[in-house]
Protein backbone atom coordinates (compact mmCIF):
# COMPACT_ATOMS: atom_id res chain seq x y z
CA UNK A 1 0.00 0.00 0.00
CA UNK A 2 2.72 2.35 0.95
CA UNK A 3 4.39 1.68 -2.81
CA UNK A 4 0.76 2.75 -3.96
CA UNK A 5 0.63 6.39 -2.09
CA UNK A 6 4.87 7.06 -3.50
CA UNK A 7 3.15 6.72 -6.82
CA UNK A 8 0.41 8.78 -6.42
CA UNK A 9 2.63 11.81 -4.97
CA UNK A 10 5.10 11.28 -7.58
CA UNK A 11 2.59 11.91 -10.28
CA UNK A 12 1.35 15.07 -8.33
CA UNK A 13 4.94 16.26 -7.95
CA UNK A 14 4.27 16.32 -3.86
CA UNK A 15 7.72 15.04 -2.80
CA UNK A 16 8.66 15.34 0.97
CA UNK A 17 6.94 19.03 1.28
CA UNK A 18 7.90 19.95 4.80
CA UNK A 19 11.17 20.29 6.45
CA UNK A 20 11.98 17.56 8.28
CA UNK A 21 13.19 19.88 11.46
CA UNK A 22 9.41 21.13 11.71
CA UNK A 23 8.51 17.26 12.67
CA UNK A 24 11.18 16.01 14.18
CA UNK A 25 9.64 15.35 17.59
CA UNK A 26 7.24 13.77 15.78
CA UNK A 27 10.02 11.00 14.43
CA UNK A 28 9.09 8.53 17.41
CA UNK A 29 5.75 7.74 16.23
CA UNK A 30 4.79 4.47 15.67
CA UNK A 31 2.16 1.88 15.52
CA UNK A 32 -1.34 2.27 13.55
CA UNK A 33 -2.67 5.27 12.38
CA UNK A 34 -5.93 4.52 10.69
CA UNK A 35 -7.23 7.25 8.17
CA UNK A 36 -10.93 7.31 6.70
CA UNK A 37 -11.49 10.04 3.76
CA UNK A 38 -14.04 11.14 1.29
CA UNK A 39 -11.59 12.17 -0.65
CA UNK A 40 -12.71 9.79 -3.40
CA UNK A 41 -12.69 11.91 -6.76
CA UNK A 42 -9.90 11.66 -8.71
CA UNK A 43 -7.60 14.84 -7.34
CA UNK A 44 -8.70 14.90 -4.19
CA UNK A 45 -7.75 11.42 -4.43
CA UNK A 46 -4.63 12.10 -5.67
CA UNK A 47 -3.77 14.42 -2.87
CA UNK A 48 -5.13 12.84 -0.20
CA UNK A 49 -2.75 9.66 -1.02
CA UNK A 50 0.11 12.32 -1.25
CA UNK A 51 -0.30 13.58 2.21
CA UNK A 52 -0.03 9.54 3.33
CA UNK A 53 2.80 9.28 1.58
CA UNK A 54 4.63 12.64 3.08
CA UNK A 55 3.23 11.74 6.10
CA UNK A 56 4.94 8.48 6.30
CA UNK A 57 8.01 9.66 5.33
CA UNK A 58 8.27 11.51 8.12
CA UNK A 59 6.88 9.06 10.30
CA UNK A 60 8.85 5.77 8.88
CA UNK A 61 7.85 3.35 12.07
CA UNK A 62 4.28 4.65 11.93
CA UNK A 63 1.63 2.18 9.91
CA UNK A 64 -0.54 4.12 7.80
CA UNK A 65 -3.71 2.76 6.70
CA UNK A 66 -5.71 5.14 4.25
CA UNK A 67 -9.21 3.80 3.53
CA UNK A 68 -11.52 6.25 0.66
CA UNK A 69 -14.75 6.19 0.70
CA UNK A 70 -17.40 7.83 -1.82
CA UNK A 71 -17.83 11.54 -0.56
CA UNK A 72 -21.78 10.87 -0.78
CA UNK A 73 -21.65 7.49 1.01
CA UNK A 74 -19.82 9.40 3.63
CA UNK A 75 -22.31 11.24 4.53
CA UNK A 76 -24.55 8.27 5.96
CA UNK A 77 -21.69 5.91 7.12
CA UNK A 78 -19.83 8.08 8.82
CA UNK A 79 -21.76 7.82 12.13
CA UNK A 80 -21.24 3.91 12.03
CA UNK A 81 -17.90 4.19 11.51
CA UNK A 82 -17.31 6.92 14.38
CA UNK A 83 -18.96 4.47 16.88
CA UNK A 84 -17.56 1.02 16.02
CA UNK A 85 -13.99 0.29 15.96
CA UNK A 86 -13.47 3.92 14.75
CA UNK A 87 -10.07 4.90 12.85
CA UNK A 88 -8.06 7.79 14.45
CA UNK A 89 -8.71 10.28 11.82
CA UNK A 90 -11.39 11.06 9.44
CA UNK A 91 -12.61 14.21 6.81
CA UNK A 92 -15.97 15.86 7.67
CA UNK A 93 -17.02 19.81 7.51
CA UNK A 94 -16.97 22.71 10.07
CA UNK A 95 -19.69 24.28 12.15
CA UNK A 96 -23.34 22.94 12.68
CA UNK A 97 -22.09 20.05 9.94
CA UNK A 98 -20.07 18.25 13.03
CA UNK A 99 -22.18 19.44 15.92
CA UNK A 100 -24.35 16.16 15.94
CA UNK A 101 -21.07 13.70 16.06
CA UNK A 102 -19.36 16.78 18.84
CA UNK A 103 -22.98 16.21 20.67
CA UNK A 104 -22.93 12.69 20.89
CA UNK A 105 -19.46 12.43 22.24
CA UNK A 106 -17.93 11.31 18.94
CA UNK A 107 -15.51 13.53 17.91
CA UNK A 108 -12.58 14.49 20.00
CA UNK A 109 -11.40 17.85 21.72
CA UNK A 110 -8.36 19.28 19.83
CA UNK A 111 -8.27 22.93 21.74
CA UNK A 112 -5.07 21.91 22.22
CA UNK A 113 -3.65 21.54 19.32
CA UNK A 114 -5.70 25.50 18.56
CA UNK A 115 -3.23 26.60 21.62
CA UNK A 116 -0.55 25.93 19.89
CA UNK A 117 1.39 29.71 18.31
CA UNK A 118 1.32 28.00 15.20
CA UNK A 119 -2.57 27.63 14.79
CA UNK A 120 -2.91 31.67 15.06
CA UNK A 121 -2.77 31.44 11.20
CA UNK A 122 -5.81 29.53 11.10
CA UNK A 123 -7.51 32.41 13.36
CA UNK A 124 -9.85 33.03 9.81
CA UNK A 125 -11.26 29.81 10.61
CA UNK A 126 -10.99 28.95 14.61
CA UNK A 127 -15.25 30.55 14.97
CA UNK A 128 -16.36 27.65 12.34
CA UNK A 129 -14.07 25.06 14.51
CA UNK A 130 -15.59 26.08 17.77
CA UNK A 131 -18.75 24.64 19.53
CA UNK A 132 -18.91 24.65 22.95
CA UNK A 133 -15.80 27.00 23.42
CA UNK A 134 -13.66 24.04 22.02
CA UNK A 135 -12.56 23.19 18.61
CA UNK A 136 -12.95 19.85 17.27
CA UNK A 137 -10.80 19.56 14.46
CA UNK A 138 -8.93 21.18 11.92
CA UNK A 139 -9.34 22.96 8.29
CA UNK A 140 -7.48 21.87 5.19
CA UNK A 141 -8.87 23.78 2.29
CA UNK A 142 -12.17 26.46 1.07
CA UNK A 143 -12.87 28.83 -1.52
CA UNK A 144 -14.41 32.30 -0.93
CA UNK A 145 -17.90 33.44 -2.05
CA UNK A 146 -18.20 36.69 -3.05
CA UNK A 147 -19.74 39.23 -5.93
CA UNK A 148 -18.17 38.52 -9.40
CA UNK A 149 -19.19 41.22 -11.76
CA UNK A 150 -18.45 41.89 -15.50
CA UNK A 151 -15.62 45.10 -14.98
CA UNK A 152 -16.49 46.77 -18.56
CA UNK A 153 -19.93 47.09 -18.13
CA UNK A 154 -18.77 48.98 -14.73
CA UNK A 155 -16.23 51.11 -16.76
CA UNK A 156 -18.93 51.84 -19.14
CA UNK A 157 -21.12 53.41 -16.63
CA UNK A 158 -18.70 54.92 -14.57
CA UNK A 159 -19.23 52.71 -11.57
CA UNK A 160 -16.91 51.72 -8.58
CA UNK A 161 -17.11 48.61 -6.60
CA UNK A 162 -19.01 49.46 -3.91
CA UNK A 163 -18.60 49.33 -0.60
CA UNK A 164 -21.34 50.42 1.27
CA UNK A 165 -25.23 49.24 0.35
CA UNK A 166 -26.23 52.61 -0.57
CA UNK A 167 -23.40 52.37 -2.83
CA UNK A 168 -24.58 49.43 -4.09
CA UNK A 169 -28.11 50.07 -4.24
CA UNK A 170 -26.87 53.43 -6.22
CA UNK A 171 -24.96 50.91 -8.57
CA UNK A 172 -27.42 48.40 -9.05
CA UNK A 173 -29.64 51.97 -9.80
CA UNK A 174 -27.29 53.00 -12.29
CA UNK A 175 -27.38 49.25 -14.33
CA UNK A 176 -31.18 49.17 -14.30
CA UNK A 177 -31.42 52.14 -16.11
CA UNK A 178 -29.18 50.76 -18.65
CA UNK A 179 -31.24 48.31 -19.62
CA UNK A 180 -29.56 45.61 -17.86
CA UNK A 181 -30.43 43.58 -14.63
CA UNK A 182 -28.33 43.79 -11.76
CA UNK A 183 -27.86 39.81 -10.75
CA UNK A 184 -28.02 36.87 -12.45
CA UNK A 185 -29.19 33.96 -10.31
CA UNK A 186 -30.38 30.25 -11.02
CA UNK A 187 -32.79 29.27 -7.88
CA UNK A 188 -34.17 26.00 -9.39
CA UNK A 189 -32.47 24.04 -7.02
CA UNK A 190 -32.74 26.45 -4.41
CA UNK A 191 -28.96 26.74 -2.68
CA UNK A 192 -28.00 29.78 -4.50
CA UNK A 193 -30.52 32.01 -2.52
CA UNK A 194 -29.39 30.66 0.68
CA UNK A 195 -26.03 32.59 -0.28
CA UNK A 196 -28.16 36.22 -0.38
CA UNK A 197 -29.54 35.48 2.65
CA UNK A 198 -26.09 34.51 4.32
CA UNK A 199 -24.99 37.83 3.13
CA UNK A 200 -27.63 39.79 3.69
CA UNK A 201 -28.20 38.21 7.04
CA UNK A 202 -24.76 38.44 8.27
CA UNK A 203 -24.49 41.84 7.04
CA UNK A 204 -27.26 43.31 8.58
CA UNK A 205 -27.37 41.45 12.01
CA UNK A 206 -23.51 40.03 12.31
CA UNK A 207 -21.60 36.58 12.33
CA UNK A 208 -22.90 35.25 15.62
CA UNK A 209 -26.68 36.50 14.69
CA UNK A 210 -26.33 34.51 11.55
CA UNK A 211 -24.79 31.35 13.85
CA UNK A 212 -27.31 31.26 16.78
CA UNK A 213 -30.36 31.40 13.94
CA UNK A 214 -28.76 28.34 12.20
CA UNK A 215 -28.87 26.72 15.33
CA UNK A 216 -32.12 27.11 16.49
CA UNK A 217 -31.93 29.46 19.02
CA UNK A 218 -33.44 32.47 17.27
CA UNK A 219 -36.84 32.61 15.81
CA UNK A 220 -37.65 33.23 12.03
CA UNK A 221 -40.31 35.68 12.86
CA UNK A 222 -37.70 38.20 15.09
CA UNK A 223 -37.68 41.70 14.04
CA UNK A 224 -34.15 41.06 13.07
CA UNK A 225 -34.58 38.91 10.78
CA UNK A 226 -37.72 40.42 9.28
CA UNK A 227 -34.91 43.10 8.92
CA UNK A 228 -32.73 41.38 6.67
CA UNK A 229 -35.52 40.68 4.50
CA UNK A 230 -36.70 44.00 4.19
CA UNK A 231 -32.79 44.83 3.32
CA UNK A 232 -33.25 42.28 0.96
CA UNK A 233 -36.78 43.41 -0.42
CA UNK A 234 -35.18 46.52 -1.48
CA UNK A 235 -33.17 45.03 -3.99
CA UNK A 236 -36.11 42.52 -5.45
CA UNK A 237 -39.02 45.61 -5.57
CA UNK A 238 -35.93 47.17 -7.99
CA UNK A 239 -36.24 44.88 -9.94
CA UNK A 240 -32.47 43.85 -9.55
CA UNK A 241 -32.76 40.33 -10.20
CA UNK A 242 -33.29 38.21 -14.28
CA UNK A 243 -36.79 37.06 -14.24
CA UNK A 244 -37.84 33.47 -14.06
CA UNK A 245 -35.33 32.83 -12.39
CA UNK A 246 -36.69 29.79 -10.29
CA UNK A 247 -36.54 28.30 -13.91
CA UNK A 248 -32.59 28.38 -14.07
CA UNK A 249 -29.84 26.42 -12.24
CA UNK A 250 -27.00 28.19 -11.39
CA UNK A 251 -25.03 27.26 -14.82
CA UNK A 252 -27.99 28.16 -16.45
CA UNK A 253 -28.23 31.72 -15.21
CA UNK A 254 -24.44 32.27 -16.40
CA UNK A 255 -24.91 33.32 -19.56
CA UNK A 256 -27.07 36.23 -18.98
CA UNK A 257 -23.97 37.78 -17.44
CA UNK A 258 -21.79 36.36 -20.11
CA UNK A 259 -23.84 37.87 -22.37
CA UNK A 260 -24.21 41.02 -20.70
CA UNK A 261 -27.93 41.00 -19.76
CA UNK A 262 -27.04 40.99 -16.31
CA UNK A 263 -24.11 42.64 -14.58
CA UNK A 264 -23.12 40.48 -11.39
CA UNK A 265 -23.45 37.00 -9.74
CA UNK A 266 -23.11 36.14 -6.02
CA UNK A 267 -21.65 33.05 -5.91
CA UNK A 268 -18.60 30.66 -5.22
CA UNK A 269 -15.42 30.98 -7.25
CA UNK A 270 -16.11 27.62 -8.60
CA UNK A 271 -17.91 29.74 -11.22
CA UNK A 272 -14.32 31.57 -12.20
CA UNK A 273 -13.91 28.70 -14.84
CA UNK A 274 -17.10 28.56 -16.37
CA UNK A 275 -17.01 32.69 -16.97
CA UNK A 276 -13.59 32.56 -18.27
CA UNK A 277 -15.10 29.11 -20.68
CA UNK A 278 -17.66 31.66 -22.40
CA UNK A 279 -15.41 34.65 -22.87
CA UNK A 280 -14.78 36.37 -19.65
CA UNK A 281 -11.08 37.43 -19.54
CA UNK A 282 -9.88 39.55 -16.72
CA UNK A 283 -9.83 42.43 -18.42
CA UNK A 284 -14.15 41.94 -18.51
CA UNK A 285 -14.19 39.87 -15.14
CA UNK A 286 -13.51 41.26 -11.53
CA UNK A 287 -14.36 40.39 -7.54
CA UNK A 288 -15.44 42.40 -4.61
CA UNK A 289 -16.55 41.55 -1.36
CA UNK A 290 -20.54 41.88 -0.27
CA UNK A 291 -20.67 45.52 0.90
CA UNK A 292 -21.66 46.51 4.33
CA UNK A 293 -24.80 47.11 5.32
CA UNK A 294 -24.87 47.54 9.19
CA UNK A 295 -21.69 49.25 10.00
CA UNK A 296 -21.85 47.63 13.58
CA UNK A 297 -21.17 44.42 12.61
CA UNK A 298 -17.32 42.89 11.08
CA UNK A 299 -17.52 41.14 8.09
CA UNK A 300 -18.48 37.83 7.61
CA UNK A 301 -18.17 35.30 4.72
CA UNK A 302 -19.53 32.28 3.08
CA UNK A 303 -16.14 30.09 2.59
CA UNK A 304 -17.29 26.45 2.93
CA UNK A 305 -14.65 24.45 4.78
CA UNK A 306 -13.31 20.86 4.31
CA UNK A 307 -11.61 19.37 7.68
CA UNK A 308 -10.19 16.86 9.07
CA UNK A 309 -11.00 15.12 12.81
CA UNK A 310 -10.26 12.84 15.28
CA UNK A 311 -12.82 10.02 16.62
CA UNK A 312 -12.88 9.88 20.25
CA UNK A 313 -12.03 6.52 20.25
CA UNK A 314 -8.94 6.91 18.37
CA UNK A 315 -6.45 4.47 19.51
CA UNK A 316 -3.22 6.54 18.20
CA UNK A 317 -4.37 10.05 19.67
CA UNK A 318 -0.43 10.96 19.13
CA UNK A 319 0.02 10.20 15.58
CA UNK A 320 -3.89 11.43 14.80
CA UNK A 321 -2.75 14.81 16.56
CA UNK A 322 0.67 15.26 14.25
CA UNK A 323 -1.26 14.69 11.29
CA UNK A 324 -3.10 17.36 12.08
CA UNK A 325 -0.46 19.39 12.59
CA UNK A 326 0.87 18.52 9.72
CA UNK A 327 -1.87 19.12 7.09
CA UNK A 328 -2.69 22.59 8.66
CA UNK A 329 1.23 23.38 7.99
CA UNK A 330 1.95 26.21 5.53
CA UNK A 331 4.01 24.37 3.00
CA UNK A 332 1.60 21.63 2.84
CA UNK A 333 -1.51 23.43 2.30
CA UNK A 334 0.11 25.40 -0.07
CA UNK A 335 0.69 22.23 -1.95
CA UNK A 336 -2.58 20.59 -1.84
CA UNK A 337 -4.59 23.51 -2.80
CA UNK A 338 -2.36 24.63 -5.67
CA UNK A 339 -4.01 24.47 -9.28
CA UNK A 340 -2.52 21.34 -10.36
CA UNK A 341 -4.21 19.75 -6.96
CA UNK A 342 -6.99 20.62 -4.76
CA UNK A 343 -7.72 24.06 -6.95
CA UNK A 344 -8.48 26.26 -3.60
CA UNK A 345 -7.48 27.93 -1.23
CA UNK A 346 -5.58 27.28 1.73
CA UNK A 347 -6.58 28.35 5.40
CA UNK A 348 -3.17 28.98 6.86
CA UNK A 349 -2.62 32.76 6.48
CA UNK A 350 1.12 32.29 5.93
CA UNK A 351 0.38 29.59 3.31
CA UNK A 352 1.13 30.55 -0.82
CA UNK A 353 -1.25 30.40 -3.56
CA UNK A 354 -1.11 29.90 -7.24
CA UNK A 355 -0.36 32.89 -9.43
CA UNK A 356 -4.73 33.43 -9.89
CA UNK A 357 -6.11 36.94 -9.63
CA UNK A 358 -9.55 35.38 -7.98
CA UNK A 359 -7.73 33.11 -5.94
CA UNK A 360 -5.62 36.18 -4.87
CA UNK A 361 -8.31 38.21 -4.12
CA UNK A 362 -9.95 35.45 -2.45
CA UNK A 363 -7.20 34.79 0.23
CA UNK A 364 -6.69 38.35 1.06
CA UNK A 365 -9.79 38.71 1.78
CA UNK A 366 -10.30 35.93 4.04
CA UNK A 367 -7.23 36.02 5.46
CA UNK A 368 -7.53 40.03 6.53
CA UNK A 369 -10.40 40.73 6.12
CA UNK A 370 -13.01 38.60 7.30
CA UNK A 371 -13.00 39.15 11.12
CA UNK A 372 -16.84 38.79 11.74
CA UNK A 373 -16.68 34.57 11.12
CA UNK A 374 -16.41 32.39 8.27
CA UNK A 375 -19.58 30.80 7.38
CA UNK A 376 -20.19 27.31 6.19
CA UNK A 377 -23.25 28.38 3.64
CA UNK A 378 -26.96 28.24 4.52
CA UNK A 379 -27.14 24.26 4.18
CA UNK A 380 -24.18 23.09 6.12
CA UNK A 381 -24.35 25.89 8.69
CA UNK A 382 -28.33 24.79 9.14
CA UNK A 383 -29.60 21.24 9.95
CA UNK A 384 -30.46 19.35 6.65
CA UNK A 385 -34.19 19.46 7.73
CA UNK A 386 -34.29 23.05 8.39
CA UNK A 387 -32.07 24.04 5.46
CA UNK A 388 -34.28 22.30 3.25
CA UNK A 389 -37.59 24.10 4.38
CA UNK A 390 -35.34 27.50 4.56
CA UNK A 391 -34.06 27.45 1.35
CA UNK A 392 -37.48 26.73 -0.43
CA UNK A 393 -38.57 29.89 1.69
CA UNK A 394 -36.20 31.93 0.71
CA UNK A 395 -36.43 30.98 -3.67
CA UNK A 396 -40.38 31.72 -2.84
CA UNK A 397 -39.41 35.12 -1.23
CA UNK A 398 -37.31 35.80 -4.17
CA UNK A 399 -40.35 35.67 -6.36
CA UNK A 400 -43.35 36.04 -3.98
CA UNK A 401 -42.29 39.23 -1.37
CA UNK A 402 -45.46 39.38 -0.44
CA UNK A 403 -45.95 36.11 1.11
CA UNK A 404 -42.93 37.07 3.57
CA UNK A 405 -45.24 36.43 6.70
CA UNK A 406 -46.40 33.59 5.57
CA UNK A 407 -43.02 31.73 4.94
CA UNK A 408 -41.65 33.63 7.89
CA UNK A 409 -44.80 31.79 9.97
CA UNK A 410 -43.91 28.48 7.95
CA UNK A 411 -40.27 28.61 8.99
CA UNK A 412 -41.10 29.27 12.55
CA UNK A 413 -43.24 26.02 13.05
CA UNK A 414 -40.39 24.07 11.24
CA UNK A 415 -37.81 25.67 13.72
CA UNK A 416 -40.08 24.72 16.91
CA UNK A 417 -40.24 20.97 15.23
CA UNK A 418 -37.02 20.61 14.38
CA UNK A 419 -34.87 22.03 16.78
CA UNK A 420 -37.13 20.69 20.53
Amino acid sequence: MRSMFKASVAALGLTAITAAGAFADGHGLSGDLKITSDMSNPAPRAVMEGLVADFGELHPNLNIELTIVDREAWKTQIRNSLSANPPDVVNWYAANRMKPYVDAGLFADVSDLWAEPEFEALASTKGAMTLDGAQWGVPYTYYQWGVYYRKDIFEELGLEEPATWAEEKANCQAILDSGRKCYTIGTKFLWTAGGWFDYINSRTNGYDFHIQLASGEVEWTDPRVQQTFANWRELIDMGAFIDDHQNFSWQEALPFMVNGEATAYLMGNFSVAAFRDGGLDDSKLDFYQFPVINPDVDYAEDAPTDTFHIPSGAENMEAAKEFLRFVTSPDVQTKINSGDALGQLPVNANASIDDDKFLAEGFEMLSSNAGGGIMQFFDRDFPAEMASVGMEGLQEFMVFPDNLDDILARLEDARQRIYK
